[in-house]
């Protein structure tokens, strides 16, 4: 474990409280400078010694964010006052075991280690009584002869994940007994635990998959941002965007509420965003089948911040600390169309750059560029390859949805 001792000094002279921050990645710098916002001295872990958010942080620790120990470690020869894992699905329960530890502000280790584990979630969704796609979970090393056989009992199309996995990785359908071999090589590939999950493929009603953050205050959702969730052309598997308003009619809108406050209630969450997932199924039955521990990636808190006035960046920042979030009350299926896409590639190749057309560049408020011409850059399989995001702000919710229909016309991604 290496660290910045300079930095470190210059905390411990201070007065300032110190929040430790889990991971600095292109995504989570935004955190970083929220914190320093504040007033609050910033402690960095990372298990990368390149990582963006080690030029922001006022101390750095070469430490992986799931190395419980050693961040536990860390907190205590820094004397932190707060730890957040934003936007990060593995450290989120570093973050809550550490946070015990020192009895600092923390949602339950027990619900955040629930949230994080997909074959968890599923047995807490079916104890409590909410809507479930059938699932079976098993070790990664099993034979296909015995996958084929608990696969039947679940029934095709069929989805395999890994239980710790996120952003998509390692995650595939399988149409037929012919498929799972296939889908389990890739999700055993992605589990660092070694235990994968086989699920239901629900068959959508509403076309979208809903998507996005809801914020938590004294265990109440105060903060709706559910969204349209736009998906890639290669796969229908990977977001490549999100858009508000969601275009769910009234009593979807309704259900799929009731459904994420019974699960924020029945798992005890006192505080905090979190990301959800939800299918609205045949009957418009909700299925939640995410319910994240942390905000949202592809800059999702930033998007919804934009549409709301909220600074929910700053927000979760404020909560890990045990201060007022300020308010920030939001329906933002009410406000106006804005959208996100995220940038990519479907093939390797070498970055050189972006293109918009005429008609969606005057939408373009803000883009966040990932490469630099001359980056070598990976076919977009999961979220960890994508190249940026844009942020879009239409007219209208039909200007958006005519737009989007053929996004991949508009916004190019340029190779040499």
């Amino acid at each position: 474990m290496r660290h910045d001792r300079r930095a470190r000094k210059m905390i411990f002279g201070s007065k300032k409280k110190t929040l430790l921050l889990l991971g600095g990645s292109r995504q989570q710098t935004v955190a970083i400078e929220a914190a320093k916002r504040c007033g609050y001295a910033t402690v960095l872990c990372d298990y990368l010694p390149d990582n963006p958010g080690r030029l922001h942080a006022d101390a750095f620790h070469l430490t992986s964010t799931t190395d419980r120990d050693a961040v536990l470690e860390v907190a205590r020869s820094e004397r932190v006052d707060g730890v957040i894992a934003y936007s990060s699905d593995p450290a989120s329960p570093t973050a809550a075991y550490v946070a015990e530890k020192l009895c600092l502000p923390t949602n339950p280790l027990r619900a955040v280690e629930t949230m994080s584990t997909k074959n968890l979630f599923r047995d807490h969704m079916r104890a409590t009584g909410l809507p479930c796609p059938k699932s079976a979970s098993f070790d990664a090393g099993i034979g296909i002869d015995d996958l084929a056989d608990l696969v039947e009992g679940v029934g095709y199309p069929v989805v395999m994940k890994p239980t710790d996995s996120s952003g998509s990785k390692g995650v595939s359908v399988a149409l037929s007994a012919d498929g799972i071999g296939m889908a389990l090589d890739r999700a055993r590939a992605a589990s660092r635990n070694g235990v994968l999950i086989a699920e239901q493929h629900i068959e959508k009603a509403f076309p979208h998959v809903i998507g996005g953050d809801v914020f938590v205050l004294d265990g109440c959702i105060v903060f709706w941002g559910l969204m349209s969730c736009l998906r890639s052309s290669a796969s229908s598997l990977i977001p490549i965007g999100k858009k508000t308003p969601s275009g769910l009619n009234r009593r979807q809108l309704q259900a799929v509420k009731a459904v994420l406050q019974r699960l924020v209630a029945s798992l005890g969450i006192r505080f905090g965003e979190l990301n959800v997932e939800v299918i609205v199924g045949r009957g418009d039955v909700p299925y939640v089948l995410e319910l994240g521990s942390r905000a949202g990636g592809n800059m999702i808190p930033v998007q919804l911040s934009d549409v709301s006035g909220a600074d929910l960046v700053e927000a979760n920042v404020r909560c890990a600390m045990g201060e007022d979030p300020g308010p920030i009350e939001c329906d933002c299926d009410s406000g106006g169309a804005f959208s996100t896409y995220v940038l990519h590639s479907l093939e390797d190749g070498v970055f050189e750059r972006v293109l918009f057309s005429d008609e969606i560049g005057r939408h373009v408020y803000r883009s966040v560029l990932y490469a630099r011409p001359g980056d070598r850059v990976k076919r977009f399989d999961d979220a960890s390859k994508a190249l940026g995001i844009v942020f879009l702000r239409f007219d209208s919710a039909d200007q958006m949805d005519e737009m989007l229909l053929n996004v991949d016309t508009h916004i190019k991604v340029v190779l040499r």
